[in-house]
């Protein structure tokens, strides 16, 4: 078995919840750097309208890697049980599967985003002036799904089995590779925003490659053909637990697309300001998507260890050190962040304040709420890792009415500032919900385990 992989069934949850979410959080950090980069070299090089026009993408973008991190979540969760349970054949043909049906899914999302990508851009009244920029973006990046779906779930594999070191050294090697990649086709060739998407993809072949490599040296996950063999109910027992996850994100999507047509009535401007505090988005939530993932491997280990009393003082230090994580961080972007906005934004004295202006009042609302969001991800995949995908594509659903709910009637009566409370109610809204199913599914879990044992 290779070095990485980390039984989590044994030993202090808060400290193995730490040593396995710290890699992930310096991982999740190089990640971002590939939007940072990104934005930064678009909005800096190319201006405000180019900013605009990957803003203007954005959330179907976001929407396409959501179902494709959905999935092989989904996936994880069981191989993450199988690995708790110590039953090696059974991990390998979940592996086997999850392999092939993240080629068919690939495949078919590939071919839907490049028909949905223009149809989308016009009917959420993408201006004319950015709508060119805004589609050469999508084609691209939707071109690269088969590299995103390969690098997330050989990713997933990882982390599934306790390993969150190859991840991360995979992810650093990819950013590098970006930046490098980012100046060199935007700055040097001048290939504009389709040169900033194609940089982002190729960055991500070379991570996929890398945890694939580390992946083979796994003496538990030797494959043979008989593990690339769908078997019916392997394939819906995967499926049920991937597609809530990726219903979850694509509902959360659209519920960003509502928000983006508002956002588009407001002007180029305001796109771009909204834009630039948009891909800080990434960084404020970095902990708190590494603590989910620490989360979802420890409590699909200990559920399939039969350990529920695990599972509840784990989600509990998860908690603590979540909430604590949000507090440092909200202040940080409280104190720093008009100065680190600056680095996304060019044009003339006057675009450039305005833009600013925009982009700091909403990054420092989302500053001052963060802790909902660092709860709501610690109790979403605490849910998940004990097997559990609807309830949490239920609060996804939430989400959605209170992200659009508030989208468009609260700007009529307060104004353009009205839109920076839809992301807040939403993480409110999932809480509640959230917090709801977590009690409810760990009783449950306790029930059956009583009842087996």
């Amino acid at each position: 078995m290779a070095a990485h992989t980390k039984n989590m069934t044994e030993g202090k949850p808060s400290e193995l919840l730490l040593a396995f979410a710290l890699p992930l959080m310096v991982g999740n950090i190089f990640q971002q750097l590939y939007t940072v980069v990104d934005t930064m070299v678009v909005g800096k090089v190319l201006g405000v309208d180019a900013l605009a026009a990957v803003g203007a993408a954005d959330w179907m973008n976001w929407m396409m890697l959501g179902i494709i991190q959905g999935l092989t979540q989904g996936f994880a969760i069981l191989m993450a049980q199988e690995f708790g349970a110590g039953k090696q054949e059974d991990l390998r043909q979940v592996v086997g599967h999850s392999a092939l049906l993240a080629l068919l899914s690939s495949v078919l999302l590939l071919l839907m985003g490049q028909a949905a990508a223009r149809p989308l851009l016009v009917l959420l009244k993408t201006p004319n002036r950015i709508l060119d920029g805004s589609l050469l973006y999508l084609r691209v990046m939707y071109l690269g799904v088969p590299i995103v779906m390969a690098y997330n779930l050989f990713a997933c594999i990882l982390r599934s089995l306790g390993d969150g070191q190859t991840p991360l050294r995979a992810m650093v090697l990819a950013s590098l590779v970006n930046i490098v990649l980012d100046l060199a086709f935007v700055m040097g060739l001048g290939l504009g925003i389709g040169g900033a998407a194609a940089a982002t993809l190729i960055a991500q072949v070379f991570s996929g490659l890398y945890c694939l490599h580390h992946i083979r040296k796994i003496d538990i996950l030797s494959l043979d053909a008989s593990h690339f063999r769908l078997r019916a109910g392997l394939s819906g027992r995967l499926l049920w637990l991937g597609f809530p996850m990726a219903f979850q994100n694509a509902v959360i999507a659209i519920g960003g697309f509502i928000v983006q047509f508002v956002v588009n009535g407001f002007g180029v401007i305001f796109i771009a300001g909204f834009t630039a505090s948009n891909k800080l988005y990434g960084i404020l939530e970095i902990a708190a998507t590494s603590y989910g993932y620490a989360l979802i491997t420890y409590v699909g280990q200990n559920l399939g260890a039969g350990k529920t009393e695990r599972i509840r003082k784990g989600v509990r230090s998860a908690v603590l050190i979540a909430l604590a994580t949000s507090v440092a961080i909200g202040a940080c972007m409280l104190l720093f962040g008009r100065f680190i906005l600056g680095w996304f934004i060019s044009g003339t004295p006057d675009e450039v304040e305005q833009t600013l202006k925009v982009a700091y009042l909403y990054l420092a609302i989302m500053s001052l709420f963060l802790p909902t969001l660092y709860l709501l991800h610690a109790t979403r995949s605490a849910i998940q890792g004990m097997g559990n995908t609807v309830l949490p594509m239920a609060s996804g659903i939430v989400e959605f009415l209170m992200r659009t709910a508030t989208a468009i009637l609260l700007p009529l009566a307060v104004g353009e500032i009205g839109i920076f409370f839809a992301e807040v109610m939403a993480w409110m809204g999932a809480d509640v919900v959230l917090a709801i199913s977590y009690f409810a599914t760990i009783r449950k879990a306790e029930r059956l385990l009583a009842k087996t044992s």
